[in-house]
Parts: C-alpha cells; sequence; structure tokens
C-alpha cells in the first residue's frame, strides 16, 4: 500500500511540476528578466530612457519677446510640435514644456537643454508587474509565489535513485541554502 502511494505521489509531482512549469514560465521569464533590470537601477534607469539634447540658441531672447510663437519656434528645435505651457524659472529663463518632455533655455548663454522621457519598450511594463503596481496584481503575484514553492517542492521529487533528492539532490539543495546564509551572515557582520 505504501508503494502505491508513493507511486501515485510521484505521478503526482510529476504532472504537478510539469504543467504548473508550463503554465508559469512566461511569469517567471517576465520576473527574472525585471529582476535583473531592477537590481541594476544604480547603473541605468530599468524604466525609461532619458534624452538629453544642449541647443545653442541662434541669437540672444529678452523675456519680454517670449510668447507662444516664439516657444514654438524653440519647440522645432527640439522636434517638438505642440507645447503644454511654459514658465520662467529666473528673470532670464524659460522652460517648456512638452508631452513627456522639457526645454530649459538660459537666454544670456544662449543654452537650451533639452531632456525627454520615454518608456523601456518591455522593461517598464515588466517592471510594473513585479514592483506590483496594477491594481490587484499583488493577489496574483501572491498565488504565483506560492505556484513557485510548489514547482520547487513538486521537482526535488521527480527523479528517483542515485540521482535523485535523497541521495545527490539533497547535496545541491544544502548548497544552494548555503548562499543565502552566507548572504545574510555577510550582511550583519559588514554593518
Amino acid at each position: 500500500m505504501a508503494t502505491k502511494f508513493k507511486v501515485k505521489l510521484h505521478r503526482w509531482s510529476v504532472a504537478w511540476h510539469r504543467d504548473l512549469g508550463y503554465f508559469f514560465s512566461s511569469l517567471i521569464i517576465i520576473y527574472c528578466i525585471s529582476g535583473l533590470a531592477l537590481n541594476h537601477v544604480d547603473d541605468w534607469n530599468p524604466d525609461f530612457i532619458i534624452q538629453k539634447k544642449t541647443i545653442q540658441l541662434p541669437k540672444v531672447y529678452q523675456r519680454a519677446e517670449i510668447n507662444n510663437d516664439v516657444v514654438a519656434t524653440f519647440g522645432k528645435m527640439v522636434d517638438e510640435k505642440h507645447f503644454k505651457l511654459y514658465d520662467f524659472p529666473t528673470h532670464n529663463q524659460v522652460k517648456i514644456y512638452y508631452d513627456n518632455a522639457t526645454f530649459h533655455i538660459n537666454f544670456d548663454d544662449r543654452i537650451g537643454h533639452y531632456e525627454k522621457l520615454s518608456k523601456r519598450p518591455l522593461f517598464y511594463e515588466s517592471n510594473v508587474i513585479h514592483r506590483n503596481s496594477l491594481k490587484g496584481w499583488k493577489w496574483v503575484s501572491d498565488v504565483f509565489a506560492l505556484m513557485l514553492i510548489i514547482i520547487s517542492i513538486t521537482g526535488l521529487y521527480i527523479l528517483k535513485g542515485k540521482y535523485g533528492f535523497k541521495r545527490r539532490g539533497i547535496w545541491f539543495f544544502l548548497a544552494g541554502l548555503l548562499l543565502p546564509v552566507v548572504a545574510v551572515v555577510l550582511f550583519y557582520v559588514i554593518q
């Protein structure tokens, strides 16, 4: 009777591991790519591409000259057709706001700094999912985490014999467990 139970348990482990693995594989890949991107947030912006340009103005402008037509002319210099609004941070500067861009011009030195923000394709959406920024997504994320636990546990019992968990797998499992243990110990030692 115990043997029948073990055979049934093994079949269920294989089936659950296989089917849950197939079902969640795309989400696993999305989380992994996003995780890599978010791990390196100090090296790059994983959500946005920031384009910067410095523009030399053809002449010196005075604040009194600035109106909608002049601001539209400035927009042509940076390939922007429609501005939202503009303001004057100081007496010798104008800042123009576009959709996802700004153009900050200093009249005295005739220099303009243009900055445009655009979403980084695929990474932005992946990061929104990873950070649980979508309403209600945390519940999907919780279910996903539980399913990853099931996928991991069922994976431990698929192979039998000398390559199974009880003989070879346990050592790899413990070696894998050693990584976070060492990381936590180092964290407390360095702190």
